[in-house]
């Protein structure tokens, strides 16, 4: 029985025990908080619902829950039901029922802890969105790996996502990156504005072997050249390693065709017909400040060229267009000032601006030794996605960049990510899961029956031990942490409960014997003990799968 479903049975019976005191059953929410207590001595799970609703019911908090202890007592999932303090309720659950939770996960396996929570939703998710004019860096590799885990999250949780990268293909940061291409195929110094490494050599050089004629003609036709292929190249090397970190996109957004298209002029037509885009000092302003932005912003400068918000304005409209009733923005810690913009441009133009959010993810630093890791040897620079990957592997990449919340700055340590021991978490999970498929196949060897390790003849009340209890109700945990993940768009709160299950894992498997040892006869234990072993493996590799980790069979 998952925390949720002992919830609902909480709340069910909190409404009969008030109607059968003719209070008002009314009060009690759709939804009651149920959890695990910090001191497992006091029971199971706990809850509050007495201190949440007597007041509004008219009774006392600590009478009510006696009346309710009674009734949840006599429910058969139920084993004890006590009254704490002012008005808590402990519960202990019925072995047979605890148990029961171990069939749940084996009869649902890779949906255990999937629900329809954002059934009809349709979320378009940007993220990385890096300008194609150098490897991804590290905030940009952050947000490859979080918004990635936050897609496999929504789509557990019942979305329709599209992964979406935004190609930034017009404007003066492109210009800057065919100048520097010009320069390096000249063998001239790198332009001051412009951007030096190996790369750029690398694709000038692939450049002037792809078009030997490249640096031939006017200057406006050699960059354009430079233009055209190398902005080509250096996007399908940032493809390239994205995909080799696990993260392809369903749409690969051309800023450009904004333009193109005439989705800029439309969206600006649609902004001076709603009186929502004003003429001043020679430009066209946006009436942000009328939707909560903390000053109007020009979209139109007075030599008629349109400012870089009109593609942002145009940008949402297109989204919306498309669709998609929910539009997530992962930005990078200097974005802060795009959040009650795009929102205000999203009002002007006559949507929602709740379907507008903006996820803000800090920077990123390496260590070693203590010391921060400063330059790549390929972008000169930064530290890229490649070097990362090359530092600590794509699980440990992925895994570290995932475990903390994006809205702090991260220090990723490459001596405790490639440590080969408990202390990474990520070998520690990982390391859980081969355990759990080594303890399978022995189970075969002992002659354990793992076909009847379905839930349907495995005597799962048998499950009484204090760490079998534990691992269970951990394993129960998992939808809620899921639904969290999904509702507070927090995927790190999948990794750090794969490490809380490994340790409940862990700890089972040191204190309860699974397998039979030789010479011994199979018993029902053990086989009830393996479907729990099963369950813990399901869960793992399910979380894992969430934020694009492996799980391995053997390590």
């Amino acid at each position: 029985m998952t925390p949720a479903e002992l919830a609902t049975i909480v709340t069910d019976t909190a409404r009969e025990v008030l109607a059968a005191h003719d209070l008002d059953a009314s009060v009690v929410p759709d939804t009651v908080t149920v959890e695990r207590p910090r001191n497992p001595e006091h029971g199971d799970y706990a809850t509050n619902v007495a201190l949440q609703v007597a007041k509004k019911a008219g009774t006392n908090p600590r009478e009510l829950a006696g009346w309710l202890a009674d009734a949840l007592a006599e429910n058969d999932a139920v084993e004890s039901a006590g009254v704490a303090g002012p008005g808590f309720i402990n519960l202990r659950l019925a072995a047979d029922a605890q148990g029961q939770l171990v069939a749940k996960v084996l009869e649902e396996g890779e949906a255990f802890g999937h629900s329809q929570l954002y059934d009809g939703l349709k979320v378009n998710l940007e993220f990385v969105s890096a300008n194609p004019t150098g490897p991804i860096h590290l905030g940009g590799t952050r947000w490859a790996a979080v918004g990635d885990s936050l897609g496999r999250v929504l789509e557990a949780s019942g979305a329709e996502v599209t992964r979406e990268y935004y190609f930034n293909d017009h404007g003066g940061q492109i210009d800057r990156f065919a100048r520097s291409l010009v320069a390096a195929a000249k063998g001239e110094p790198t332009p001051e504005d412009g951007y030096g490494g190996d790369y750029i050599r690398e694709i000038a050089q692939a450049v002037v072997a792809k078009r030997p004629n490249a640096l031939e003609g006017t200057p406006e036709q050699v960059q354009e050249a430079f233009r055209a292929e190398g902005v080509e190249m250096m996007f399908a090397q940032i493809k390239d390693s994205l995909h080799e970190f696990g993260v392809d996109f369903d749409v690969y957004f051309h800023e450009n065709s904004l333009f193109e298209s005439g989705g800029v002029d439309r969206a600006i037509e649609t902004l001076k017909e709603n009186g929502n885009l004003y003429e001043a000092d020679g430009a066209w302003w946006l009436r942000s400040t009328d939707f909560g932005d903390d000053k109007d912003r020009v979209v139109l400068k007075s030599d008629g060229d349109a400012a870089y918000i009109a593609g942002d304005i145009a940008y949402v409209a297109d989204k919306f267009d498309r669709g998609h009733n929910l539009a997530i923005y992962m930005l990078g810690a200097d974005h802060h000032g795009y959040i009650a913009r795009l929102r205000a441009a999203a009002q002007a133009l006559g949507y929602d601006p709740e379907a507008v959010e903006v996820l803000i993810g800090q920077m990123v630093n390496l260590v070693r030794d203590g010391k921060a890791v400063k330059m790549s040897k390929r972008a000169g620079t930064v530290i890229t996605l490649d070097d990362l990957v090359d530092a600590i592997g794509v699980d440990g990449a992925r895994y570290s960049l995932v475990r903390s919340s994006v809205d702090s700055s991260l220090d990723i340590d490459l001596d405790l990510w490639t440590k080969q021991s408990s202390d990474n978490p990520v070998y520690y999970v990982q390391y859980a899961h081969a355990r759990l498929c080594s303890l399978e196949r022995k189970a075969a060897d002992a002659g354990v029956d793992l076909s009847s390790a379905d839930g349907a003849q495995v005597d799962l009340s048998l499950l009484t031990h204090d760490k079998e209890g534990d691992l269970i109700r951990t394993i129960g945990e998992y939808p809620s942490v899921v639904k969290a993940a999904a509702e507070l768009r927090e995927p790190h709160r999948i990794a750090r409960y794969t490490e809380e299950l490994a340790s409940a894992f862990h700890k089972f498997y040191d204190s309860c014997q699974v397998l039979p040892k030789a010479g011994e006869e199979v018993e029902p234990i053990h086989v009830s003990r393996l479907a729990l072993a099963m369950a813990a493996r399901k869960v793992i590799a399910n979380a894992l799968g969430l934020i694009g980790v492996s799980a391995p069979e053997r390590m």
